[in-house]
């Protein structure tokens, strides 16, 4: 491969033995802009998390169970081993591929505090150094790199934010007080777009601008930006809403905020190397602590728990005229992966209200299906065709809130085998979505809910069951997660996914997903502590063909009938007579 082959050669001039290639950027956003897609230029590796390691004899890519068809599909497997998260690790990687006395480069700007230090003592341990390296080789090499383009900010009104961006400020300056701290450096983009009530589109399906910014303890926050997110419709909204500087200047103006040896919060988890470095030379004292934004930011309040349910509803009117028209058209065979995403997203532009998808839409027919975020091209796209399964997750952007479903659905008659698979699904997705749990549960306690029907048949599936969603920002938000990894604590007001699947590979895949809030705790009759619990958000009818009724519990069919009931009566008025025809059919009642 003739850009391994040039970055060796360059690797080789500088003395190096290797080079990492993590797949971010200086922001560490998950959805990584053109221009900063080194991964992608490299190795042709499309999805969104994964790392590379260039060494001078081998190279392999790191990812998690997500993408292991994906990467193996994509990637030129006589260059590239393909291994997987959590058995490989890039320190791992490198204390197994490695030699004592090699120097391995990597980019500072790409790897945080937190993600770095691991590595370091990992390597220190099989004396292997870490060269920070400036430029990026790989810019170098880059001769037909897109253009980096920033664009103009915009606000995020009150309307739809539900809290003054001076109220957000006093919050959050009063958490940094606490802490005895001058001034908080928010490194991460979504956490600046949500403190200031702003935000822009520098990132594909995801509504934010990419600025950093320094609040201070008392004052206005000081807002870093490139060239292109002010204009002269818009500044005056920004020196409304913070001092302005250009990104360029950063240490002269973050020196101004902070001082000589004042005491700055940095998340290791978000801030890079090179940004701490930065800030240490305005001449900032450095305390690791999580960015307290994340999590009030991660609380929806009322406002936007209102806008949440009105752009569910708005979305599953768009996904329910498709679910019809999918089951008018497909069984004739001239419906493909692509014709059937992009009629879903024609019709959530004809709501009139969609800003952009929150997300390329995964949509796979038969074994594509099993890839778990595929994504469809012209060499790729496949028919619709009877006795398949079809699975599409998409979403879409609104500035009443952020949406994210997937439904699997029967291409003429399922097989038993599907049914069955489905169904053992469909009891994890209830069991979750019915539960209910104390003050203090965290996303990996409720995890095995989502796991234990297909646990019992021996099946299993690889991804987190839930991730945290944005208002008009990130489709997945931190710190909230349910997973076997996330120890954050479930609070009022969050909103998560509840999506477990089954893939069986070359064949299908299974995934429901709907989207659910966190609801306060309430007293539980004759019990003695308060329970919280989910209220699901997303309307849109779950295939009851698919559905093998002998396996479901009673109170898990009366689960699916009263969720069916509820997307009829809240999307049966907002669609065509023919489309509430259909509605009618697929939300009828199932009997056991």
């Amino acid at each position: 491969m003739v850009k391994i082959s040039e970055l060796r050669g360059l690797l080789r001039e500088q003395g190096l033995s290797g080079f990492l290639v993590p797949k971010t950027d200086a922001y560490q956003n998950e959805d990584v802009p053109a221009h900063d897609d080194r991964l992608k230029w490299l190795s042709g590796f499309t999805g969104s998390a994964g790392a590379g390691v260039i060494l001078l004899e081998k190279a392999a890519l790191i990812v998690d169970s997500r993408y292991t068809l994906q990467a193996k599909a994509q990637v030129d497997l006589s260059v590239f081993t393909v291994e997987l998260t959590p058995k490989m690790t890039l320190a791992i990687y490198l204390s197994e591929n490695a030699h004592r006395g090699e120097v391995i480069g990597y980019d500072p700007t790409l790897h945080t505090m937190a993600g770095f230090k691991n590595l370091q003592e990992e390597a220190e341990k099989q004396g292997i150094a870490l060269q920070a390296c400036s430029p990026n080789p790989i810019d170098r090499l880059w001769r037909d790199r897109p253009p980096a383009i920033y664009h103009p900010i915009f606000s995020h009104s009150e309307e739809f934010a539900g809290e003054s961006h001076e109220s957000k400020l006093a919050r959050v300056q009063k958490s940094i007080s606490e802490k005895n701290a001058a001034a908080l450096f928010v490194s991460s983009p979504e956490n600046v777009a949500w403190l200031l009530n702003i935000r822009g589109s520098d990132v594909a399906h995801t509504p934010i601008p990419l600025v950093r910014a320094v609040v201070p303890a008392s004052g206005k926050a000081l807002l870093f930006l490139q060239e292109g997110h002010a204009t002269e419709g818009n500044i005056e909204l920004l020196h409304d809403r913070a001092s302005i500087a250009a990104d360029a200047q950063f240490e002269e103006n973050a020196g101004l905020v902070t001082g000589e040896g004042a005491r700055i919060l940095v998340d290791p988890a978000r801030t890079t190397i090179a940004t701490a470095e930065r800030l240490k030379k305005s001449g900032a004292a450095l305390i690791e602590a999580p960015d307290p934004i994340a999590l009030m930011k991660a609380k929806k309040n009322a406002i936007e728990l209102s806008g949440a349910r009105e752009a569910q509803k708005r979305d599953g009117v768009a996904v329910c005229k498709f679910l019809a028209w999918l089951d008018a058209e497909a069984p004739s065979g001239a419906v493909d992966e692509l014709k059937a995403s992009d009629k879903l997203e024609a019709l959530r532009r004809d709501t009139g209200l969609l800003v952009d998808l929150s997300f390329d839409t995964i949509s796979g027919s038969g074994p594509n299906g099993a890839i778990v975020h595929y994504r469809a091209t012209p060499e790729t796209n496949r028919p619709l065709v009877p006795g398949s399964l079809y699975l599409i997750d998409s979403g879409g952007q609104y500035r009443d809130g952020t949406t994210d479903v997937t439904r699997t659905v029967a291409i003429g008659e399922p097989t038993a085998e599907m049914k069955r698979h489905f169904t053992l699904v469909l009891k994890g997705h209830i069991a979750l979505a019915t539960a209910i749990f104390p003050a203090g549960t965290r996303g990996f306690d409720l995890d095995p809910f989502a796991r234990r029907a297909l646990w019992q048949a021996g099946l299993d599936y690889g991804h987190g069951t839930g991730h945290g969603i944005g208002s008009f920002l990130s489709v997945h938000e931190g710190p909230q997660s349910i997973s076997r990894n996330i120890a954050a604590a479930l609070e009022a007001g969050m909103i998560v996914s509840n999506e477990p699947g089954y893939y069986r590979e070359g064949h299908y895949g299974i995934r429901i997903e709907n989207l659910m809030a966190v609801t306060g705790a309430k007293p539980v009759q004759d019990g003695e502590i308060p329970m919280m619990s989910f209220e699901t958000l997303t309307l849109a009818p779950i295939d009851r063909r698919l559905v093998q009724v002998d396996l479901l519990s009673r109170d898990e069919l009366e689960w699916l009938n009263a969720y069916h009931d509820g997307v009829r009566k809240e999307i049966g008025a907002h669609l065509s007579p023919a489309e509430r025809l259909w509605l009618d059919a697929a939300t009828a009642p199932l009997v056991s």
